[in-house]
């Protein structure tokens, strides 16, 4: 098995996501000696918890526009349970289901992943901002490649929750679209897919006949710009993927059927270079496909 071959697959944690046909494509993939990481979302799972305990689901909106979770210590709670243990495991038994010998872990197993707790978070509230010094996010630092290599080479296909660990051992809820670039990055990845409930980014969001098919690295300052919700934090883990080296990322579908195969084989918004159609033949060429006079924005959500 060649592990800079390996693609990392993130599967959003939204309503409308289909885990399942996500599933098979990772067992099929990983049964033809193909490495695959898959990085998942929780955002369903933790606001349906978080319901039953009669807790109530906060976000924050910084600066930039960018939305996440507010994760004080009661939530920290709610969300662990359902990230490292409802939904990981459940994906985990999927696999097994499918003949797949997967490894659910967190970030925080192995310090898989590590990041930096933000002490003081600026947040803004009708229109103005405010400090909130409760709130255990984490701004990501490393992945631990080497435990990935170890398990990929043993033929294990890990499952990863979006948690870190903090540098006092906390532990931090994470962006699971950053995670999953970070890993892709630390792989040196062929692709990173970043699977949610729309086919890709949308230059008129909602309508999906719109899609954006192909963008360039110089185009992304553009397609943050027109982003809103949570298809900017998929823009900006592209970005964050290929300036560290990977070679295409591609935002796709989860609804349709081999969702996976579809999207290494250009279907959905591919971000990439020269480099990117050299490991997706036919997806080329490289040049604006939608983005020119657009101001309407895209939302993806998990």
């Amino acid at each position: 098995m060649t592990i800079h071959q390996s693609i990392v697959i993130k599967l959003g944690g939204a309503a409308g996501v289909d885990a399942s046909a996500v599933l098979a494509d990772v067992a099929a993939l990983a049964a033809e000696g193909r490495p695959v990481v898959l990085v998942h979302g929780t955002s369903a799972a933790a606001d349906a918890l978080a319901a039953r305990a009669g807790v109530p689901v906060r976000h924050i909106t910084s600066p930039s526009g960018h939305v996440s979770r507010y994760t004080d210590p009661e939530m920290l709670e709610l969300y662990v349970a359902a990230a490292a243990g409802q939904v990981n495991k459940a994906l985990v038994a999927g696999l097994q289901r499918l003949g797949c010998n997967a490894v659910g872990l967190s970030g925080v197993d192995g310090r898989l992943l590590l990041a930096r707790r933000k002490d003081a978070v600026r947040a803004v509230e009708n229109g103005r901002q405010r400090i909130i010094r409760d709130d255990y996010t984490g701004q990501l630092e490393s992945a631990n490649a080497g435990l990935l290599r170890l398990l990929l080479a043993a033929g294990y296909t890990p499952v990863i929750a979006p948690l870190a660990l903090g540098h006092a051992g906390e532990r931090l809820n994470v962006d699971g679209d950053r995670a999953a670039a970070l890993i892709a990055a630390a792989l040196v990845a062929e692709a990173l897919v970043l699977l949610s409930n729309v086919p890709g980014l949308l230059a008129n969001f909602p309508d999906e006949s719109s899609l954006v098919r192909r963008l360039s690295p110089a185009q992304l300052g553009r397609a943050e710009e027109m982003a809103q919700g949570r298809m900017k934090k998929k823009i900006l883990a592209a970005r964050e993927a290929l300036d560290r080296g990977v070679s295409a990322v591609i935002i796709a579908d989860s609804r349709r059927a081999d969702p996976i195969r579809a999207a290494l084989a250009g279907e959905g918004t591919v971000i990439g270079d020269g480099r990117a159609e050299r490991v997706m033949p036919g997806t080329g060429p490289w040049r604006d496909h939608g983005l020119a006079g657009s101001t309407s924005g895209d939302g993806a959500h998990g």
